[in-house]
């Protein structure tokens, strides 16, 4: 089994380090560490570093730190455009697509959408994706964190700037010819894919994408749910850039 990542705000330095606060709390009292089992503290920014527990106390452990490693940025980055889907489906997609390889998540306030993101609902239901994909990157660990968009949730508008500026965009839609597997992509840059939510993306929306430069695509012949499309397409890109 390899070893557990554990975040951390900055990089430590030295010899050794105490982990304290939820990290440490969850590395002693949740998965129980014991002395001379190995692990690794990372920033989320691509830095980590592996270490071998010293000694456990209640709700920290101290860390004899070993080699360092700085990851590079990911490029070109995967970037989705997620359509808020109600219940958990959201939390689902967020925490699969973190650990298939996902460098940012957008919630989009699509036009189908059956749950919004309106005032502190929308703050907290944001700060649960953070979270999610927190957790997610730990457990692929992952050197760097995916982002989670800035703001509870973009309106069509702001997707499209988005899309115009990227180096590649592609719309997931059921009614597409071209599939995802034979698209053209970029050898760096921003790879922006748009999910739509349950009730699928309306044609106002598609036609404003597509004007701002995506390209509209399928995976297959079956019609994913919201929660698993994006997964299988982020699945695809990996393979084609090398990344799997």
């Amino acid at each position: 089994m390899s070893a557990p990542l554990f975040l951390v705000d900055d990089l430590p330095t030295g010899q050794t380090f105490t982990l304290s606060g939820p990290e440490g709390h969850h590395a002693a009292d949740v998965q129980r560490m014991r002395v001379g089992e190995g692990l690794i503290l990372a920033d989320g920014r691509g830095g980590s570093v592996v270490g071998s527990v010293l000694r456990v106390g209640r709700g920290s452990v101290d860390v004899a730190l070993g080699s360092r490693t700085m990851s590079p940025a990911p490029d070109p980055r995967l970037v989705v455009v997620q359509g808020i889907a109600k219940g958990d489906r959201g939390e689902l997609a967020v925490q699969a697509m973190t650990e298939v390889g996902v460098d940012e998540i957008v919630p989009w306030a699509a036009s189908r959408a059956i749950a919004q993101w309106r005032g502190e609902r929308g703050v907290r239901a944001r700060e649960k994706w953070v979270s999610t994909a927190r957790e997610a990157a730990k457990q692929a660990r992952r050197a760097w964190l995916p982002t989670v968009g800035g703001q509870p949730d973009c309106t069509t508008p702001q997707v499209a700037a988005r899309i115009s500026e990227a180096s590649a965009a592609f719309v997931l839609h059921e009614e597409a010819t071209d599939r995802l597997t034979a698209a053209k992509l970029p050898d760096s840059g921003d790879i922006v894919l748009v999910v739509g939510p349950e009730g699928g993306i309306a044609d106002a929306e598609l036609g404003r994408f597509v004007a701002a430069g995506a390209a509209p695509v399928r995976l297959g012949d079956s019609v994913l749910r919201t929660s698993t499309a994006g997964v299988a397409a982020l699945a695809v890109l990996a393979t084609r850039l090398g990344r799997w």
